[in-house]
């Protein structure tokens, strides 16, 4: 399945103009023969902490148009949005399908670094999409640094997208950790970041798919870009069976009483 990495400026929330903006993007990933498209962390506005403001309810403006774009195009649509629920504001991820279905992953880690937690109400457990036969496990920016979540969720997974804001100052740690979760799972791992400047912060993008055994497949750094890349559950199996590591997983004990 062809997937593509949309790496793209946001512009500082206003849903609308990112609405137009990613469209242009999407549009050219459907042209390139994309089945899944994938925007980055709250694409509408930035990694903004007005939660208030532009939390959008589910079935808003940014579901909605999701939802137009993935049929008018025929392809499945992945990106971040803020939306409320009953327990507040919440830092999510959405799949929209071509028929208009939507499911949900909420953000495990609030980033309390920046006071996420404040803001936003953290989820309750990691979810699983499939796609037309490809198991997608989505993660939100900060739960890259959180590898335990990726180890509960491999045996259904092979592609994690993790979407995200992430600041250019700890670019290292964000292309180190992307390629740490592929070698350790034996999984495709794509990272989707935006680029330019956000409320005081610039972001280089670095978005990557990284393979089962941590080489680079596609990546930019700096520009807006549609990376397109095909991942192939067969390549997981593969993989795993060629180096069984995951079949050595020992679950140990508490060394604390």
């Amino acid at each position: 399945m062809k997937i593509a990495l949309i790496q793209i400026d946001l512009v500082w929330e206003r849903p609308a103009e990112n609405h137009r903006l990613a469209e242009r993007w999407i549009r050219e990933a459907a042209a390139l023969g994309a089945r899944v498209a994938v925007l980055p962390e709250m694409f509408t506005c930035g990694f903004s902490m007005r939660a208030g403001a532009l939390a959008e309810p589910e079935g808003g403006p940014t579901e909605t148009w999701m939802q137009e774009t993935a049929a008018g195009l025929g392809l499945w649509i992945i990106g971040g949005v803020p939306q409320q629920s009953p327990e507040g504001p919440r830092n999510r991820a959405l799949l929209v399908g071509p028929d208009g279905s939507v499911q949900r992953y909420t953000k495990l880690h609030p980033f309390s670094f920046a006071e996420e937690e404040r803001h936003y109400t953290a989820g309750d457990a990691p979810v699983s999409w499939t796609v037309e036969g490809l198991r997608i496990t989505p993660f939100i920016c900060y739960d890259l640094r959180f590898p335990e979540v990726f180890r509960e969720t491999v045996d259904g997974t092979d592609l994690y997208v993790v979407i995200a804001n992430w600041p250019e100052r700890r670019r290292a740690h964000w292309q180190a950790l992307l390629r740490a979760r592929a070698i350790e799972n034996l999984v495709f791992v794509a990272g989707v970041n935006r680029i330019g400047d956000g409320d005081g912060l610039h972001y280089s993008g670095d978005s990557a798919l990284i393979s089962p055994w941590g080489e680079s497949v596609v990546g930019a750094s700096e520009q807006a870009a549609v990376l397109v890349a095909d991942v192939d559950p067969a390549v997981v199996r593969e993989a795993r069976e060629r180096f069984p590591a995951l079949k050595d997983r020992r679950a140990l004990r508490s060394v604390n009483p």
